[in-house]
C-alpha cells in the first residue's frame, strides 16, 4: 500500500458492509429482538450468549467480557490483522475500489479479487484430482505419513496431474484469462507459450490468516521430475512468502487462546502437530523465518510488554537445523514472549516422530522445550574445545553477549552461573564478562559485531612458539573482563581514534603488561630473544597492549635492528601506532640509580611468571575435572603438563 486509505473510502466501505454478515462467518447468531442478534462470544468462553450484534448501527458488544466495536475492530480482533488490512479485505469482499492519500496509487482491488478467485478455483481443482486414478502416488505419499482422506480434506490437500496444460484448460473454461492465471502464479510462461506451473505434484493450499487461498506449495513425487523437491507460488499481488505462515488460518484461534505458537519446518510437520493435538503449529513457506513472520505472530499472540506468550521453535538436529535456529535467535529480541526450542532426542521431525512413536510423543516434544537462550549457548559452546584454555576463553567471549542480552533481569544471573559451570570457570570472571558484554551491546547497537572485533585483539600472535607449545594462551582469564572497558571498535569505514598510554586502565595487570612492553621496545637486546619470544606468547588483559605484543611476536627476528620500534609500529593497526611510540619513549618506572638491565629482564619475567601461574591454575582445574579411573592416560598427561609448568616457572625464577 502506498499511502493512507482515504477517510471517505473507509466510511463508505463500512456503510456498505452488513456487520451481521461478517460476524456470522465466525459466530452463530440468533435474533434477540428489536433488531439485535446474539450468540456465544468468540473472545471468551461462555455457556449463555452475551455477545450482541446490532446491524443497524454497525457495532457489536459482549456484556460478559466487555469487548466491542465496529466491523473493522471485529476483523482485527478475530483475524489479528491491521486496520488497513481489515479495510482492504472488506473492500475486496464488496468489490469497492480504494484510493490512497499522499499521491499513492490505489491497489487494484478488482485484480486482487480475481487472483484470489483463481487460486480458490485451482484449490478446488487440485482437491478433486487427489481422488482421481492418476493420483495413486500422491495418496500413497500421504498414507505412508499417516494422513488419510479426511485429513487431506481438512487441510485442503490436492494433486496436480502430470501434463502441461491441465489446470490452465480447466481455469480458462471457468472464465479466467491467461494474464490472470499467470499473474496468480498458476501458469508459467515459456518460449512456446504458457504451461501449468505445478505438474505431477502433491499440493498444499497456502492460506492467509483470513482463510483465503493466496498460493500453493507443491512436493515432487516422480523420479523423472527434475525440478526442486518443493516448489512454491512465486511472489504475486496476493502472495508474499515472507508474510505468510502455513497453517495460521487453522491455528490462529488456539494461538490466541493459549498464548503459544509452535513453529515447525514443513507442511507435513504442521499437519502432524495438529493431528497430535498441538493445534498452534505453523510453518514458513519456502523461506527462512523473518521479521514479517514475527509481526504476524505477535499480532496473533497479542504479544505485549507483559511477555506472557510462548514461541516454540522445532528444528532438525542437523547442521541446517542448527543454522536455522541461530537465524531465528538473531530475531528473538523482537518478541516480548518467551522463546523456546524443542528438538526430539532421536532427531525426528514432528511428522516422523508421530509415525514412529505416536501422537503423545509429539505433545511431549513440545512440552520438553528448552529456553532458546540455553539452546543457543550450548550450540555456541559446542564449537569450541573446552578442554583447552583458549577454547574456554573463546567460548566465553562468544556466549557472554547472549547471556547479557537476556531481557529478564531475574534470569540473567541464573544463566551466568550455568555458563560458568559449563565452562568450569570462576563465576566472578564470567559475571564480569557478561556484564561488560551487556554494556558493550547497549552502547554499540549501530555497530553489530564490534565486540568480536575488539576482543580479537587479545588473541596470541604466531610467535612465542617455544612457550605456546607447552602453555596455550589463557588470553585474559581472569583478567579478560577489563578488555571490555575499552571503546568499541567502529565499523570498517570509520577511523578509530588513536589510543594513548594515558587511556590504559589503572590495574596491576595492565601496568605489568605496559611496563613489560616498554622494556621489550626500549631495550630488546637486553631483554633477549628468549624472553621476547616467551613474553609475546603471554595472555594480555588489554586489547591495545595485546596488539603491540602481537606485533613484537611477529617481528621478533628483527629485535636487533636499529629500526626495531619502527618495525613494530608499522605492524600494528593505525590507531595503536601512537601507543607504540609512547611505550618506546616513556620513562621506565625504575629508579635510575639501580641497574636498568636487571629491571628490564625482571619486569619481562614477571609478565611470563604471571602467565605461567594462571596457566597452572587452569591445568589444576582440568585435572580436577578428569577422572583418573576412567581416563588414566589423560590424567597422567595433565599431571606431566602441571609438572612442566612448575619446572618452567622455577627455571624462570632462577634466571
Amino acid at each position: 500500500m502506498a499511502g493512507l486509505i482515504r477517510r471517505s473510502d473507509i466510511d463508505e466501505v463500512r456503510s456498505r458492509v452488513n456487520i451481521a454478515d461478517v460476524v456470522g462467518d465466525y459466530v452463530t447468531l440468533k435474533s434477540a429482538g428489536s433488531g439485535s442478534l446474539k450468540g456465544l462470544c468468540p473472545f471468551h468462553d461462555e455457556r449463555s450468549p452475551s455477545f450482541h450484534v446490532r446491524p443497524q448501527v454497525g457495532f457489536y458488544h459482549c456484556f460478559g467480557c466487555g469487548e466491542g466495536g465496529d466491523v473493522y475492530k471485529f476483523l482485527q480482533q478475530m483475524d489479528h490483522i491491521t486496520f488497513a488490512e481489515a479495510v482492504e479485505r472488506l473492500a475486496v469482499k464488496i468489490g469497492y475500489q480504494l484510493h490512497y492519500e499522499d499521491g499513492g496509487a490505489a491497489v487494484d482491488q478488482g485484480n486482487r479479487a480475481r487472483l484470489l478467485a483463481a487460486n480458490e478455483a485451482a484449490r478446488e481443482y487440485f482437491a478433486e484430482q487427489l481422488t482421481a486414478p492418476g493420483a495413486d502416488l500422491a495418496r500413497s505419499f500421504l498414507g505412508e505419513r499417516g494422513f488419510d482422506a479426511s485429513v487431506a480434506a481438512h487441510f485442503g490437500i490436492g494433486y496436480a496431474p502430470q501434463g502441461w496444460d491441465n489446470l490452465g484448460k480447466h481455469l480458462r473454461g471457468r472464465g479466467f484469462s491467461e494474464r490472470e492465471l499467470t499473474d496468480a502464479g498458476l501458469l508459467s510462461a515459456g518460449d512456446r507459450g504458457t504451461y501449468d506451473r505445478f505438474r505431477g505434484r502433491l499440493i498444499w493450499p497456502i492460506r492467509d490468516q483470513t482463510g483465503q487461498t493466496v498460493g500453493f506449495g507443491a512436493r515432487r513425487l516422480f523420479e523423472d521430475d527434475k525440478g526442486p523437491k518443493y516448489l512454491n507460488t512465486p511472489e504475486t499481488l496476493v502472495y508474499h512468502k515472507a508474510q505468510v505462515l502455513y497453517g495460521l488460518d487453522l491455528a490462529k484461534r488456539d494461538i490466541a487462546r493459549s498464548r503459544q505458537v509452535v513453529v515447525v519446518e514443513g507442511y507435513t510437520d504442521v499437519m502432524a502437530c495438529h493431528l497430535a493435538g498441538v493445534t498452534t503449529a505453523v510453518a514458513t513457506c519456502g523461506t527462512s523465518f523473518g521479521v514479517e513472520h514475527i509481526k504476524i505472530m505477535r499480532r496473533v499472540l497479542s504479544d505485549d510488554s507483559a511477555g506472557l506468550g510462548e514461541v516454540v521453535f522445532t528444528f532438525d538436529p542437523d547442521a541446517a537445523g542448527q543454522k536455522a535456529a541461530l537465524r531465528a535467535f538473531s530475531e528473538e529480541q523482537r518478541f516480548a514472549a518467551q522463546t523456546y526450542v524443542a528438538v526430539a532426542p532421536d532427531g525426528l521431525d514432528p511428522c516422523d516422530l508421530r509415525l514412529a512413536k505416536g501422537d503423545d510423543a509429539v505433545r511431549r516434544l513440545v512440552k520438553s522445550k528448552k529456553p532458546m537462550f540455553e539452546f543457543v549457548i550450548k550450540q555456541k559452546l559446542a564449537a569450541y574445545d573446552l578442554d583447552t584454555v583458549e577454547g574456554r576463553v573463546a567460548a566465553l567471549r562468544d556466549a557472554a553477549p547472549i547471556v547479557a542480552d537476556i531481557r529478564d533481569p531475574a534470569l540473567r544471573p541464573a544463566y551466568t552461573r550455568q555458563l560458568a559451570k559449563m565452562l568450569a570457570m570462576k563465576l566472578d570472571d564470567v559475571r564480569r564478562m557478561v556484564e561488560s558484554s551487556g554494556s558493550r551491546s547497549r552502547g554499540a547497537s549501530a555497530s553489530p559485531g564490534a565486540e568480536g572485533r575488539e576482543l580479537a585483539a587479545v588473541g596470541r600472535g604466531p610467535e612465542g612458539q617455544a612457550l605456546a607449545r607447552r602453555h596455550p594462551d589463557p588470553a585474559g582469564d581472569p583478567l579478560v573482563a577489563s578488555v571490555t572497558s575499552l571503546p568499541e571498535a567502529p565499523a570498517a569505514a570509520v577511523v578509530r581514534p588513536s589510543v594513548s598510554i594515558t587511556q590504559l586502565p589503572a590495574t596491576t595487570a595492565a601496568r605489568t603488561e605496559r611496563d613489560a612492553l616498554m622494556a621489550m621496545l626500549q631495550a630488546p637486546t637486553v631483554v633477549g630473544r628468549d624472553l621476547l619470544v616467551q613474553a609475546s606468547g603471554c595472555g594480555f588483559s588489554n586489547a591495545p597492549l595485546a596488539a603491540v605484543r602481537d606485533a613484537i611476536g611477529r617481528n621478533v627476528d628483527s629485535f636487533e635492528r636499529a629500526d626495531w620500534v619502527t618495525v613494530v609500529q608499522g605492524d600494528v593497526p593505525e590507531e595503536y601506532r601512537r601507543l607504540v611510540e609512547e611505550l618506546a619513549v616513556a620513562p621506565l618506572p625504575e629508579r635510575p640509580d639501580r641497574q636498568p638491565e636487571t629491571y628490564l629482564r625482571r619486569i619481562t619475567r614477571d609478565l611470563i611468571q604471571r602467565h605461567l601461574l594462571r596457566r597452572k591454575e587452569e591445568v589444576k582445574g582440568r585435572l580436577q575435572r578428569t577422572d583418573a579411573v576412567e581416563n588414566p592416560e589423560l590424567y597422567r598427561q595433565i599431571q606431566r603438563e602441571l609438572v612442566q609448568l612448575e619446572t618452567d616457572r622455577r627455571a624462570l625464577q632462577a634466571d
